[in-house]
């Protein structure tokens, strides 16, 4: 395997691609910084001592000549679903590593259909290499370790807090669509928010809902496991929102709505001081044919934080010449125990096999 020497950063001028920029250079990476505006690109790679290029991912030219440059590019320029594929076709015809933050079931579904291609071109394609892909990604191949058997996956998370413009730009565009489960190895479209339960994250027990996040697609490559659901912590303004889109969908989905909607989002996110104290907890729950169920818990830092530190670790490990060809996920490419590689990240077994027979 060749050692790799320098890497792309797409959308470096955006929240978290900004965060990665930063947290690389403390390490002592030298990425190349890119994005569309020279304007936005521009003062960040001064300010950092950093190489960049600006082009439009409609630019195919400009595009594969700056990925010859490179031999990993981390995509961080969303919503993913209108971005990834040019960024994909650009790193299959020149042979660059493809990463991206994405949480989107279509992009991870996309990409998964293109693991041939990936093999032919010798690279890995791996989206989702940030929060909460990685963790949850990581505890449900820890789950299915536990239980080799199992037939049922369901995994939560809670405590985003802050949330960027980008994600919440993605999340509107996706108001409205309904939810998304895994039955029998399918993904099936579900109402929204159209099952809740209550999970005992740890330090507090919480209500939570059913959403379409990226983990309905991601777990399942990891695991096989061929039932998935996926639960968050919503406030009650937003699940009564979330049950009202069963019914105006077709509503919120319209052009003059979605405009409207695009406007109200801030830009930024979390600010230090709420990434540095912040949290995010896990949980997960696999169960088998005989009744047998397991759990386990999971603290990690806040959510944009753990997406650096798993982006870049990722990205470490790739530079070191760690990388398998293909179509991969965090924990089938390197192991359940990759997020114990973050510090301050927590795991917790809870209880013992359990059978109802």
């Amino acid at each position: 395997m060749r050692t790799f020497t320098n890497f792309l950063i797409y959308g470096a001028n955006g929240y978290t691609g900004e965060l990665i920029a930063r947290e690389a250079i403390k390490r002592g990476l030298e990425p190349i910084l890119g994005g569309r505006s020279q304007t936005k690109i521009e003062p960040l790679a001064k300010e950092l001592g950093l190489r960049f290029r600006t082009f439009s991912l409609e630019d195919k030219k400009s595009l594969e000549y700056t990925l010859k440059e490179v031999d990993l590019v981390l995509h961080c320029a969303g919503p993913f679903s209108q971005t990834a594929e040019q960024m994909v076709n650009g790193c299959l015809n020149v042979g660059t590593h493809y990463l991206d933050i994405t949480g989107e079931i279509s992009v991870f579904e996309a990409m998964s259909a293109r693991d041939e291609e990936a093999k032919k071109a010798g690279i890995m394609i791996m989206p989702g290499v940030g929060f909460d892909v990685v963790p949850s990604d990581c505890l449900a191949l820890h789950l299915k370790n536990r239980l080799p058997e199992a037939t049922h996956l369901s995994l939560a998370f809670h405590g985003l807090g802050g949330i960027s413009h980008g994600t919440q730009k993605t999340m509107t565009m996706n108001i409205g669509s309904g939810g998304a489960i895994r039955k029998d190895g399918q993904i099936v479209s579900v109402p929204a928010a159209y099952k809740s339960r209550e999970i005992d994250f740890g330090e507090e027990k919480k209500t939570a809902t059913t959403i379409p996040w990226g983990d309905v697609s991601t777990a399942y490559y990891s695991t096989g496991i061929p039932n998935i659901e996926v639960y968050t912590v919503v406030p009650e303004k937003q699940l009564t929102l979330l049950k009202m889109s069963r019914y105006l969908g077709w509503l919120l989905k319209t052009e003059p709505v979605q405009n409207f909607l695009m406007k109200q989002i801030p830009e930024g996110g979390p600010d230090a001081n709420a990434r540095k104290n912040g949290k995010t907890y896990l949980w997960g729950q696999v169960i088998d044919n005989k009744g047998n169920r397991l759990e386990a818990r999971q603290i990690c830092p806040e959510g944009y934080t753990t997406t650096y530190l798993t982006a870049l670790k990722i990205i470490e490990k790739i530079l070191d010449g760690s990388y398998e060809t293909g179509f991969q996920t965090p924990a089938k490419a390197y192991g359940a125990d990759l997020i114990l590689e973050i510090e301050g990240v927590v795991r917790e077994n809870i209880g013992k096999r359990v059978s109802a027979n």
